[in-house]
């Protein structure tokens, strides 16, 4: 009876994790919901405002510059702070840099803005995933980071068909939505969220003469090295937002041909991503890496040969599947390698290599698609999932040894039954 198994995957793959986990996972699905300004800001400025494309683009790129600034001032805060303060300053700044957002019409400060919109968003995120990390016991954590992912797809996936409709309404509307959305998840995260940042016991206190800095982290050069596999990875992916529509563009397609094989993409993740994860968490990750890279960069190495909105859209398919198998397993690596104390900026490293893919992706894909043609484009994807596959294969190969996790007050009664954590260089 497939709709009995259907319902028997589901309880298994959210059973057994944490209370905290859900109203954490609760938070993100809200703010995912209300994301309303990256779908329609470039509409908001050359339609609403009246500004030029080129405007536009420089608007996007302080919001991703800022992203950038605050992937690290995130981690650190979440690991001298912790992680619940971190995300009650990020996500109340968010709120009222997006509603300041909707009221601004200065150029200059629409650009101030959106930096700080940009900067206060992405501080979060170090502080969710350390804070996944401190709930949830070892076993269960690809697939809580699974189940954080599709939160975030099916918020971004419901939010973007409920641009659309608000957009026409008005666009200060939709700035105040998602500002009031933003600050429901710090309301959240203060009245149902503890504190998760591990505490140090006497004998750790006593060994360390200083915290982890982030000259530890960038001196731990295994971790660096997932970090550059990882901006690999993440340059790759990030050629379905900005090398795909550019390439169907040129090619002759309608912007509703890449909207329709871009929606596979959430439609799928949303679909599949809880039953793929039954499939994937207990497996060799350094399989899952090396597949999920492999996949990713022949994805989009055969839009070169698509010709029609449908073979465009068979393309998505493939690197979609890419992603599902990459994001759990790439964060749950990340903190395998993350000493307990400096998980908040070992995820902020990490974050970082995402927020600069952001920045480099655009430029690296406007000047091959320009000098060369789209077909060099998905060529040099290919070869970059392929470096990456070696990439993960070599690493792999020489994890470290384990030692036991450190307790966190949310989750102290792991402590007998925890898998070990990773001891970095």
């Amino acid at each position: 009876m497939p709709i009995v198994a259907v319902r028997r995957a589901a309880r298994e793959a959210v059973s057994g994790l944490p209370r905290e986990f859900w109203w954490l996972w609760t938070s993100t699905l809200v703010n995912r919901l209300g994301g309303f300004v990256a779908t329609f800001m470039a509409l908001y400025l050359t339609l609403d405002r009246g500004y030029s494309a080129s405007y536009a683009g420089l608007v996007a790129s302080l919001h991703g510059l800022g992203g950038v600034a605050s992937s690290l001032g995130g981690g650190v805060m979440a690991d001298r702070l912790g992680r619940r303060p971190t995300l009650l300053i990020a996500q109340s700044a968010t709120a009222v840099a997006v509603a300041l957002l909707g009221f601004v019409s200065h150029p200059v400060a629409i650009a101030a803005v959106a930096f700080l919109v940009g900067m206060a968003s992405n501080a979060s995120r170090p502080a969710v995933q350390a804070m996944i990390a401190d709930l949830v016991r070892p076993e269960d954590r690809v697939r809580a980071f699974s189940l954080n992912y599709w939160a975030i797809n099916l918020g971004f996936a419901v939010s973007s068909i409920g641009a659309g409709f608000i957009a026409e309404v008005s666009y200060r509307a939709g700035f105040l939505i998602e500002a009031g959305m933003t600050a429901a998840c710090a309301l959240v995260v203060f009245v149902k969220l503890p504190e998760s940042r591990p505490v140090r016991t006497a004998q750790e206190a006593a060994s360390e003469t200083k915290d982890i800095g982030l000259g530890t982290v960038l001196r731990d050069r295994r971790y660096m090295a997932v970090v550059g596999l990882s901006f690999l990875v993440a340059l790759v992916f990030q050629q379905g937002a900005v090398g795909l529509p550019v390439a169907m563009g040129t090619a002759g397609f309608a912007p509703a041909d890449y909207g329709t094989a871009i929606a596979v993409n959430g439609v799928i993740i949303v679909a599949l991503q809880i039953p793929l994860t039954r499939f994937i968490e207990h497996r060799d990750p350094r399989l899952l890496l090396v597949l999920s890279s492999l996949l990713a960069g022949y994805g989009f190495g055969l839009t070169a040969f698509a010709g029609s909105a449908g073979t465009f859209a068979l393309t998505v398919c493939v690197w979609t599947l890419a992603e599902m198998v990459n994001a759990p397993t790439q964060t749950h690596l990340v903190v395998r390698l993350s000493p307990v104390h400096g998980r908040g900026r070992y995820q902020g490293v990490y974050t970082l290599s995402w927020s600069v893919a952001a920045l480099v992706a655009p430029l690296v894909s406007g000047v091959v698609i320009d000098r060369f043609g789209a077909v060099w484009l998905w060529g040099m994807c290919a070869v970059v999932g392929t470096v990456a596959a070696a990439g993960y294969w070599g690493l792999m190969r020489r994890l470290p040894a384990v030692r036991p996790a450190a307790p966190s007050p949310a989750h102290a009664e792991a402590d007998a039954t925890a898998e070990p954590e990773v001891r970095t260089a």
